[in-house]
């Protein structure tokens, strides 16, 4: 496989890991904002209100980079490689799926190859 499928398949796997990350905010927005209304208790659906918003909110949030940064790698997007470093690097304390993933995406845009295609994209000053 040349290096330049490598770089779509690690930008793939970086927008399906924020996707994954959005909809595990919705899920835990809905599951504690839900929790708080069937409870039927005002208190509880405000405090749940607050939590479920924050919580979701914050997986939402983190999920976002890792969407850019597959976006911008698929695109041979120069700025998408430096992105990826520091998010791989992030990823690589998330044992297991993350260390994988982060180790791979490591791997592929540092080789030779990959600075390559990326330095063609590179618009000229």
């Amino acid at each position: 496989m040349d290096m330049r499928k490598h770089v779509t398949v690690a930008g793939a796997l970086r927008i399906g890991m924020g996707v994954l990350g959005l909809l595990i905010a919705a899920f835990v927005f809905v599951a504690v904002v839900g929790g708080g209304l069937i409870s039927g208790d005002r208190d509880a659906f405000a405090i749940t209100s607050v939590v479920g918003t924050v919580i979701g909110g914050f997986f939402g949030l983190i999920s976002l980079p890792n969407i850019i940064a597959g976006w911008g790698l698929i695109r041979f997007k120069p700025w998408a490689r430096i992105l990826t470093l520091i998010l791989s690097a992030l990823d690589l304390v998330n044992v297991p799926i993350g260390t994988l993933l982060g180790i791979y995406t490591i791997w592929v845009v540092l080789q030779d190859e990959t600075e390559k295609l990326f330095a063609a994209n590179e618009p000229l000053s």
